[in-house]
């Protein structure tokens, strides 16, 4: 059988960036959380995407954690959370025995329907928290979103952990609520093994999420602690791997989007297939190339057969509202979400594929719904 093709895996940059970083830190036995390369993380990110403050932390799921706290987020609160996404977006909100709403996509966008969200606000006029998401590197409509969060005085929360070198109207995603959080997980566009970032242009909120990320150690000579803290620190080793990573990253967007292309370009002739929406004001960095079936054709039979052809493919996040552990909560919106995971699925994409390898996967495709 054929070498197996997979999703999404890590790719170290050819020029070994990273291992000049890395092997700085075992030279200077600064391999501990915290250090040089984690400070200049965290300035590389911020200047990267054009945002004052950053915090590097474990995962994206400690960034959200953090951002939800920041804001404010207690038991009982109520946060509305995009529901076509995966787990990891929603799960911080019960961190904080707060309560989520789950809101709708469009098919405009694949993310936070506006109109929902309105609808959801009109339902629940105290909300503490809106968290939307970037899905799949497709940036959500922000300047509705944001002005609706503006309107109602709500801490908007982007989780750009999938679109990291995203950019709305030539802005990049993540610096448009009030914070922003990016996943470095080992198959996101560049990858710190694990890891998040959390920022925001807030200094103050940014150093009090540092605070409680250092498991909320006081200035004190002995360990004084007042308030709960977590272990959340990004460590140097981690970081050093990031800043090597994020020197390649334009040419992983650049990569991602070929792989998109090269997709449409060649599966455009099979009829009810449509790709994930493409805007004119997003300049997506296609994280995952997607697609949904039109023609009555089971996305589970094409990842079956592509399967059996050594290829690895991916359902569409189950939405949230949709999920056994939320169930119980309420869901704002028409389905759509709904409909997309279940006509949907995720193509490979990884930037090490060769144009051989998309070839193959073509034919597989186009071989499976013939």
């Amino acid at each position: 059988m054929s070498e197996k093709i997979l999703l999404s895996s890590p790719h170290m940059s050819e020029e070994g960036y990273e291992q000049e970083f890395v092997k700085e830190a075992f030279d200077t036995n600064w391999v501990a959380p915290l250090g040089k390369n984690v400070t200049e993380f965290e300035n590389e990110v911020s200047d990267y995407v054009g945002i004052r403050h950053a915090a590097a932390l474990s995962s994206g799921t400690a960034a959200i954690h953090m951002a939800l706290k920041a804001a404010g987020v207690k038991q009982g609160d109520v946060v509305f959370c995009q529901s076509l996404t995966f787990s990891a977006t929603a799960n911080p909100i019960i961190y904080q025995d707060a309560t989520p709403v789950f809101i709708d996509s469009n098919k405009e966008t694949w993310n936070m329907d506006p109109n929902a969200l309105e609808e959801a606000f009109n339902k629940y006029p105290e909300v503490k928290a809106v968290i939307v998401v970037h899905l799949y590197g497709l940036s959500a409509e922000l300047e509705e979103i944001v002005n609706i969060c503006k309107k109602h005085n709500v801490t908007l929360i982007e989780d750009a952990a999938e679109s990291l070198g995203t950019k709305y109207k030539g802005k990049y995603t993540g610096t448009f609520g009030d914070f922003g959080v990016y996943s470095f997980n080992g198959n996101k566009i560049i990858t710190t093994s694990g890891g998040g970032m959390l920022v925001s242009n807030n200094k103050d909120k940014i150093d009090k999420v540092k605070f409680w990320a250092t498991q909320s150690r006081e200035n004190a000579r002995h360990y004084e602690h007042k308030e709960v803290g977590y272990n959340y620190r990004m460590s140097n080793i981690s970081a050093g791997i990031g800043r090597g990573q994020l020197r390649v990253l334009e040419d992983r967007v650049n990569k991602k989007n070929y792989i998109f292309n090269f997709y449409k370009d060649k599966l455009q002739d099979i009829d009810g297939i449509e790709f994930m929406p493409i805007n004119d004001w997003n300049s997506p960095n296609c994280w995952l190339s997607c697609l949904i079936l039109k023609n009555g054709s089971s996305p589970l039979k094409l990842i079956e057969d592509l399967e059996r052809v050594n290829i690895e493919t991916r359902p569409i996040w189950k939405p949230m509202h949709l999920q056994p552990v939320f169930s119980k909560y309420d869901f704002v919106g028409t389905g759509i979400s709904e409909t997309i995971f279940q006509m949907g699925l995720c193509l490979p994409s990884d930037t090490k594929l060769t144009d051989n390898e998309l070839a193959r996967i073509c034919d597989a495709i186009k071989s499976s719904l013939s």
